[in-house]
């Protein structure tokens, strides 16, 4: 008790540090705030005009819940974008010369993206509302859903702190983070459900993270897209997958940011 104590003064330090970059930083606060609303609109407006759910819903309330998950995984990118300009700048080298704990800089890292993904999903919410989207089920399983979409993000947050740390510099996260994105993205429940898709693709979009998540958001905020008669087994299991994915990418991830961590520079 008495490591963690200052092991969790130092993290919340790091934590403030984070946020002042990006208080600091009014062109990320605009693109933080900008995309997902442009998400909601484009795909709102241009993709809903367009589509027809198989049960007569609403396709944006369809929409909102994937927008959501969306968000949370692009959110990677700009983590390991900031990793990655700390490693470069020698910001991590003379942090690992201060006498704090070395485990401060990537947990203030994950708790600053957290706080950032919070004001994140308060906009997309308010944006949603605006378009028509609503819960339905009560604000208890709205506020679960919300943690669920959470969870992805802190999953997401130590893929991009790994990539961060393991890309030569900051120009190339692109270069990995969008083709690892895109593809989990458009193979997945966001748009269209998987029971649509041909049957090979069907069956690596239900097993996709993201759907995951997204399937078991719309059940509890009660949107249309719910699994129906005859659905594949991960549909079917989505809130037990929604939480399930989140700890294992953070099992397999966080270990392997920290070992990259330890041995950079080195």
């Amino acid at each position: 008790m008495r490591k963690l104590r200052p092991a969790a003064a130092d993290s919340w330090v790091m934590t403030g540090r984070n946020m002042a970059h990006v208080v600091r930083s009014p062109e990320e606060i605009g693109i933080y705030f900008t995309l997902p609303i442009m998400f909601v609109l484009v795909f709102g407006y241009v993709f809903g005009s367009g589509m027809q759910l198989p049960d007569g819903g609403n396709y944006r309330e369809f929409l909102l819940p994937g927008v959501f998950a969306m968000t949370m995984l692009y959110g990677m990118g700009a983590t390991a974008t900031s990793v990655a300009h700390d490693a470069q700048r020698g910001v991590v080298d003379r942090f690992r010369s201060l006498p704090i704990a070395r485990s401060a800089l990537l947990t203030g890292r994950s708790v600053a993206d957290l706080f950032r993904a919070l004001l994140e999903m308060t906009v997309l919410v308010v944006c949603g509302l605006l378009v028509g989207w609503t819960w339905h089920r009560g604000i208890g399983y709205a506020l679960l859903a919300v943690a669920l979409v959470l969870a992805l993000r802190i999953a997401m947050t130590w893929v991009g702190i790994f990539v961060g740390l393991l890309v030569p510099n900051p120009d190339t996260v692109g270069v990995i983070v969008f083709p690892l994105a895109f593809p989990l993205t458009a193979v997945s429940n966001v748009f269209v459900a998987p029971e649509l898709m041909p049957g090979w693709l069907g069956t690596i979009s239900a097993w996709n993270p993201l759907s995951a998540t997204v399937a078991a958001i719309r059940e509890l905020f009660g949107n249309p897209g719910p699994h129906t008669a005859g659905a594949s087994w991960p549909t079917e299991h989505a809130l037990a997958l929604a939480v399930a994915w989140p700890v294992l990418l953070v099992a397999v991830f966080a270990p392997l940011a920290v070992r990259r961590y330890q041995n950079l520079s080195r």
